[in-house]
């Protein structure tokens, strides 16, 4: 099972707020308990299915046997919280159609899935911390652009292990790139043409989204998300120098510090000239 250590941007930091902290655990253990049966090539579409099915029964509160654990404790969250099961639910259907579905059309189809898998922990934040809807899209983009660097990192592995493709085939088909290029060792000129295609549209969902820490009302969330921000840019870079097939391009320890640091000093020079200036801190921009 992969870990919260495993993944590119953090899960539940330490700049969000502690007694905030449990509830996010319980949800990324949920959407990650879920995200495995989906991505368990030991199992049938059908057995994922029928799996993914307990996943909701135990967000109604019908608890048994084969209920999981991680439903349990998420739906103890939600009613303790108050924040709705939608984001739950929504994640549900992404993995899904993770069983049941291997290629995308196009981009807009990509980000269909994307308001699935992606958008929803975004929102479910937003909700935890009691912002108002206006941050959504913002928050929707920059979801977006994470999934997407996920699967633009993974590309080779997806392919080879789940037979999957989270590439847009109409972007594959423009650059004259055949299937079987994504298990290479490394990318052809045309493959590469596709990744930069696809990073490029990812770069401006970035773009998009570097409105969001300025509309947050809380600053330890502005700060969090002009973190995340910081990273999805250093991993953009990344992938736009190197090759995924070749080595899977991923950020260093350091990235995760200087990103950190650089968001809470931007905030702190903020907050103090907002104070001089005599306005709320929580609205100056962070990134």
């Amino acid at each position: 099972m992969k870990a919260a250590a495993d993944e590119n941007f953090p899960v539940g930091s330490r700049l969000i707020a502690r007694p905030l902290r449990p509830h996010i655990a319980a949800f990324y253990a949920f959407a990650r308990s879920a995200d495995d049966i989906a991505d368990d090539p030991n199992l049938s579409a059908d057995q994922k299915l029928l799996r993914l099915d307990a996943f909701e029964a135990g967000l109604d509160g019908m608890t048994g046997d084969g209920t999981p654990r991680a439903a349990i404790q998420v739906r103890q969250s939600l009613v303790e919280t108050g924040v709705a099961s939608d984001h739950c639910r929504h994640l549900l259907q992404a993995f899904r159609l993770d069983a049941r579905k291997a290629r995308y059309a196009d981009w807009s189809e990509l980000m269909a899935y994307c308001a699935l898998s992606a958008a929803p922990v975004g929102r479910y934040l937003l909700e935890l911390h009691g912002e108002a809807t206006e941050a959504r899209p913002a928050a929707d983009a920059l979801c977006a652009a994470l999934q997407v660097l996920n699967h633009l990192q993974d590309c080779r592995r997806d392919f080879l292990d789940l037979d999957r493709i989270y590439l847009p085939l109409d972007s594959l088909r423009r650059h004259g790139v055949r299937e079987r290029d994504l298990a290479g060792d490394a990318s052809t000129s045309e493959l590469r043409a596709a990744l930069d295609e696809t990073l490029a549209r990812t770069e401006r969902l970035i773009g998009d989204a570097q409105a969001l820490p300025a509309t947050l009302s809380s600053r330890r969330l502005a700060m969090e998300s002009a973190t995340i921000l910081r990273l999805a840019d250093r991993l953009a870079t990344r992938l736009a120098q190197a090759d995924p097939l070749a080595n899977r391009v991923a950020l260093s320890k350091w990235d995760f510090l200087a990103a950190g640091c650089g968001s809470i000093l931007a905030a702190m020079t903020r907050r103090n000239i907002a104070r001089m200036a005599g306005r709320p801190a929580s609205r100056q921009r962070m990134t």
